[in-house]
């Protein structure tokens, strides 16, 4: 169409794009000043690995019911009120801060309420970005999305270890004002509220059941996704990597208290992982045209442990974050990749399930990441610590580029006419 809005110009993409920005940088205020205030309360790495975890374990109860409820549910309401209850529960840890009165169990409460808030507000937003962006334009849409997420992670652990040095309640200030202007901006989105393709479905007039339930819905999304090779072995391998990549906080956080610096020198060097993604996004194109999906998996694999070993090297306080650029350098083609994929291939009325889907099945196994984290870095150090996750993380990657599937899937739809196509509901059982 010779009449498409660039997308600079799109003000309700760009408005939702402001809201997760503003959002994400908030969280990765918090991401720092949580392990620093649990370990100086508690002096436990483990501590600190079972409040980080928390969150995950709260986020992964309810995703693919959550994932359903999208797919049911006012889109715009509930992305709205999910991330409006968010901005309640981080002002609840505000008020325990400030009063001195935060104790662990009541960290690992607000925390799994956090993920429970997260696990609508992710589906939600995933599908109002299909809803408001035309397909030529969704490679586009998705390296914004992806710059805004390693730009948060570039600014804000360094600002919340600043913050954190200016008053320990300051970070988690500023992480409930960032989510109260997510919440505005969401407002001012006005995103759509159902598939443009499905019509809500009537409620029988008899009082029976819905025609379809929520484990058939559910059932319908695990099997389209079952019923694509390469796609489930990527779900499979990032289930390992998010496990694996989500256990190197706390040892990194240990290594560098180890050398002697305190927590503006920890943020500093974590600013790495946001320079090196912000980077990777802007690169994101041209990595992406290197390798086909299923080969650029265990290439990215492959970097992430080097560099995540290399951060052990002896070379003083300040090293690690060379290696942490490199750990985020690849990952943003891979991400804008997948994102693109998956929404061109699901229908974009199973769009919530699946995307929850995807999320659960990558996701499974991250809650115990930061506790692996933790009682790896109590056994063996900081360094000890990482330099095991980065040759789990190369074993990772030997194994997924072995697998045939994953060397042929190329994230390109089957032809048209094919059962396997993804441009359509998947039919229902029976």
């Amino acid at each position: 169409m010779t009449d498409l809005v660039p997308l600079r110009r799109n003000a309700r993409f760009q408005l939702l794009w402001a809201g997760s920005a503003v959002s994400a940088l908030g969280s990765e205020l918090t991401r720092l000043a949580m392990p620093l205030l649990v370990l100086a309360l508690t002096g436990s790495p483990g501590s600190a690995g079972l409040v980080a975890g928390a969150r995950t374990v709260g986020f992964l109860a309810v995703q693919l019911p959550a994932g359903v409820w999208v797919d049911r549910w006012d889109r715009r309401r509930t992305l709205i009120t999910a991330q409006g209850l968010q901005t309640v529960v981080s002002a609840l840890l505000t008020v325990l801060v400030v009063t001195g009165r935060a104790q662990v169990w009541q960290f690992v409460t607000l925390a799994v309420l956090d993920g429970l808030c997260a696990a609508f507000t992710g589906p939600a937003r995933d599908t109002a970005i299909r809803g408001v962006v035309p397909p030529e334009q969704l490679h586009s849409a998705y390296a914004q999305e992806e710059a805004r997420t390693h730009a948060a992670g570039l600014l804000g652990p360094p600002l919340g270890g600043l913050l954190y040095g200016l008053g320990r309640a300051v970070p988690f200030v500023a992480d409930t004002v960032t989510f109260l202007a997510a919440t505005l901006c969401y407002v001012g989105a006005k995103v759509p509220r159902r598939p443009a393709d499905e019509p809500r479905a009537p409620v029988p007039e008899d009082g029976g059941k819905r025609p379809r339930g929520m484990r058939r819905e559910a059932t319908e999304a695990v099997a389209w996704l079952w019923r694509r090779p390469g796609l489930r072995e990527v779900t499979a391998a990032v289930m390992v990597l998010n496990l694996l990549g989500g256990a190197f906080l706390i040892p990194l956080i240990v290594l560098v208290g180890e050398r002697g610096g305190d927590a503006r020198v920890t943020g500093t060097v974590l600013a790495g992982l946001g320079a090196g993604g912000l980077a990777g996004a802007l690169l994101s194109g041209r990595v992406s045209r290197l390798l086909p999906p299923g080969r650029l998996l265990p290439a990215v694999v492959a970097v992430f442990g080097a560099a995540l070993a290399a951060t052990a090297l002896p070379w003083g306080t300040w090293w690690p974050m060379i290696p942490l650029v490199l750990v985020t350098l690849s990952t943003p083609a891979l991400n804008v990749v997948m994102n693109v994929v998956v929404a061109r291939l699901v229908p974009e009325a199973m769009l919530g399930r699946m995307g929850a889907v995807l999320s659960m099945g990558g996701t499974a196994l991250k809650p115990l990441g930061p506790v692996l984290g933790g009682a790896l870095a109590a056994a063996l150090g900081g360094a000890g610590a990482l330099v095991a996750l980065g040759g789990l993380l190369g074993l990772t990657a030997a194994v997924a580029g072995l697998s045939p599937e994953l060397r042929r899937f190329t994230g390109e739809a089957p032809a048209a006419g094919d059962d396997e196509a993804g441009s359509r509901p998947v039919p229902e059982p029976g």
